[in-house]
C-alpha cells in the first residue's frame, strides 16, 4: 500500500517503493530527491542552507546541503541502494524576494543552495538527471517511487514532471 510521506523543512526521509515522497514551500531551499531506479529506493532532502560551516548552530544536519546529501545517501544504502546507481532530480533554489541592484551574492541564498547541491552530486559522482531550479516562485513537488519521476507544482507556472 503506497504512503505519502511528508518531509518537513530541514528535514529528510528515505522510503522504498511504492511510497511517495513530498515537501511543500520550496522557496530559496532546495529539494533534492535522489533515487535507485533498480531497488526502487529513494531519499528526499529539503534543505534551508548551503554549508553547515558557515553557521555556528548547525546541530540540524538535514538543514545544510554538504549534510544532508551525506546522511540521506548513508540511509539509503542502509536500505539496500547501491551509491553507484543513484541520480538525482533537484527542484527549488529561487529568489523569493529582490534586495535591490548589486545585491551581494551572500543575499542569493536560493542560487547559493542550488550551486552547492550541484557541487556535492557532483562530487559523488550522482548525474542530476533534471531540474527546475530558480525564478523567483515557490514550488511543491511530489518524488515517485514507482517510476522516478518528479512532480513539480506551482502557483502560477503550472505542473509539471521531471
Amino acid at each position: 500500500m503506497q504512503t505519502i510521506v511528508k518531509v518537513g523543512m530541514a528535514d529528510l526521509k528515505v522510503v522504498k517503493e511504492p511510497d511517495v515522497l513530498t515537501t511543500l514551500g520550496l522557496g530559496s531551499c532546495v529539494g533534492i530527491a535522489v533515487y535507485d531506479r533498480f531497488k526502487k529506493i529513494a531519499g528526499l532532502a529539503h534543505i534551508m542552507l548551503p554549508d553547515s560551516n558557515q553557521i555556528k548552530n548547525n546541530s540540524n544536519k538535514a538543514k545544510f546541503a554538504d549534510t544532508a546529501i551525506e546522511i540521506m545517501i548513508n540511509e539509503m544504502i542502509k536500505l539496500g541502494a547501491s551509491q553507484a546507481r543513484l541520480t538525482a532530480k533537484i527542484a527549488g533554489g529561487s529568489q523569493m524576494f529582490s534586495f535591490g541592484n548589486g545585491s551581494s551574492d551572500l543575499m542569493k541564498i536560493g542560487y547559493r543552495n542550488t550551486l552547492s547541491t550541484k557541487e556535492i552530486l557532483e562530487n559523488l559522482k550522482i548525474p542530476i538527471l533534471a531540474e527546475d531550479t530558480g525564478g523567483n516562485y515557490g514550488r511543491t513537488i511530489e518524488f515517485y517511487t514507482e517510476t522516478g519521476d518528479l512532480l513539480v507544482k506551482t502557483i502560477g507556472y503550472g505542473v509539471k514532471t521531471i
